[in-house]
């Protein structure tokens, strides 16, 4: 199951463990069950603080779990755990054999500290580079708390499941059979939702800092190279984001950043990460920002509300917010999100396989999915607005060497079809002939650009019609002190690259702003 490769890397992890544990696996004879009893079995040949048991009952075959002998845990998988989620599959390894997480002691205490009965389900896919991040964070819980148990699903090898329950995009996770949430989700997010008490606990934490010299907006690339440029000075800087990483979590495969010929998007705001902690930062994760209050206004300061009530000063201000996907707004999109309306090929598309979906844009992005989704599923359906596709030459011709492809231009979308439960299929109008016509499906794929998340400082600084905030040559917008960077601006190209540049330039620009004034 594993190459020697793998087993040369894992072993070396492995030494890592000091507490002996158990894999208890629940078979049949199937096939997969013999791929687990492969896997389980290599892992344990590396190490001798690891042991085999196939006698487990439980009902999802194949699966297993990590048993500690001295400790009430609660941890498992249904399926096989590689791809994407074979980094979850060390990591629990590794914590469950006494390794300790990368968590604050304040953190961790506070996970110990959770009372109540929590039954945590989430179903994945191998091909989701947002699941991990929701299976490594609930994993670690159950590890640390008996209270608190978890399952990770792969979606995929349980289709009946899946169908019952009608999961249509992953990652989703159940509580204590209840829906939880769905998509990319940390410790902090978690925590934040069954920890009582704990938003408030934050926003009291955050009304005591003061203030910075430098206050960032936004966690993606704009705003993490900001940081960076911003510490570097030596001034107090300051990250508020709801999630560091933005846009670029949700992206697959990166082949365009110079001088590293490929990686994904996960994997690049890790090292993102990672280098903005190498300085002084301070990085308020899930804040989400309500109002720009500006310094005359403010009493000297600039001032950031956050939907948590709480409010945090600077002298200058970065707003590197980004940017999220643009939705089709018509009848049926929201009702039938994550019920067969998506907006991430990757992690989503092996839910439908052998099923029949249409991918909206013609663009490189919507192209690309339909390139990737046409290996998986039953049959594509192309549906570009404009009466040719814009994707590059070389998509397009291996589009149209697919056999289960279909491209429909001049084709403006009315309506997602459903049955109140899921999707059905999407309607369009033919924008030469006026005609309306409905293709029977299960699954759309919404690939038609992006939105600047501007909205709540339109009024305060000036955007364009677009919604995109308007900047000067050293990235100024209308008010002064006040910065922008990234997809939230008027720079054309929306690339990683190109945002990066522009972070480090407003943060240049901030630093001379500051000692200017």
């Amino acid at each position: 199951m594993l190459d020697a490769n793998m087993k040369t890397q894992l072993k070396t992890y492995l030494e890592k463990v000091t507490r002996p544990f158990e894999i208890v696996a629940s078979l049949d004879d199937s096939a997969k069950s013999d791929e687990l009893r492969t896997l389980v079995h290599d892992i344990a040949g590396l190490t001798d603080k690891i042991t085999i048991r196939e006698d487990g009952d439980d009902e999802r075959r194949p699966s297993f779990a990590l048993q500690r002998p001295d400790a009430d845990m609660h941890l498992r998988f249904a399926g096989i755990p590689m791809g994407h989620e074979f980094t979850s599959l060390v990591l629990a390894l590794l914590q469950t054999g006494g390794h300790p997480p990368k968590l604050s002691d304040e953190k961790i205490e506070q996970i110990k500290a959770i009372k109540g009965e929590f039954v945590f389900e989430t179903y994945f896919s191998l091909s989701c580079q947002n699941c991990p991040d929701v299976v490594q964070a609930l994993n670690l819980l159950a590890v640390l708390n008996p209270n608190i148990k978890h399952v990770a699903i792969d979606g995929a090898l349980f289709q009946d499941e899946v169908e019952q329950r009608q999961v249509m995009s992953v990652p989703s996770v159940y509580l204590n059979g209840e829906a939880f949430g769905q998509g990319r989700m940390g410790v902090d997010e978690i925590l934040a939702k069954i920890d009582t008490g704990a938003t408030e606990r934050e926003a009291e934490k955050i009304n005591g800092k003061e203030p910075f010299d430098v206050l960032i907006v936004g966690g993606g690339p704009a705003g993490a190279a900001a940081a960076i440029y911003a510490a570097r000075k030596g001034i107090r800087t300051g990250v508020a984001a709801e999630r560091f990483g933005g846009q670029v979590l949700d992206t697959m495969g990166i082949e365009n950043f110079v001088s590293v010929q490929e990686t994904e998007g996960p994997k690049l705001v890790r090292q993102l990460e990672e280098h903005v902690k190498q300085y002084d930062v301070d990085i308020m994760s899930l804040q989400r920002a309500s109002a720009l209050i500006p310094a005359e206004e403010a009493g000297g300061l600039h001032e950031i509300r956050l939907d948590n009530g709480a409010t945090l000063r600077s002298k200058t201000i970065i707003l590197s917010t980004g940017a999220r996907w643009r939705e089709l707004n018509v009848p049926g999109e929201t009702e039938y999100r994550n019920k067969g309306v998506a907006y991430c090929p990757h992690c989503d598309g092996p839910l439908y396989k052998g099923k029949r979906v249409a991918v909206v844009g013609g663009g490189n992005s919507g192209i690309e999915a339909a390139i990737d989704l046409a290996g998986i599923v039953k049959h594509v359906t192309v549906i570009e607005f404009a009466d040719s596709l814009k994707a590059d030459d070389v998509l397009q011709r291996k589009l149209h060497s697919l056999p289960n492809v279909d491209v429909i231009t001049s084709a403006q979308t009315t309506q997602v079809v459903g049955d109140k439960q899921k999707v059905t299929g999407i309607e369009y109008k033919d924008r030469n002939s006026d005609e309306l016509h409905t293709v029977e499906l299960e699954g759309i794929f919404v690939q038609i650009g992006l939105l600047p998340n501007s909205e709540w400082v339109k009024g305060t600084v000036t955007t364009s019609k677009y919604g995109e905030i308007e900047i000067d040559a050293k990235g100024q917008t209308n008010i002064p002190g006040v910065f922008a960077a990234g997809d939230v601006t008027n720079v054309p190209y929306k690339q990683i690259i190109i945002a990066m540049g522009e972070g480090s330039r407003s943060s240049l620009s901030a630093f001379d702003y500051l000692i200017r004034h």
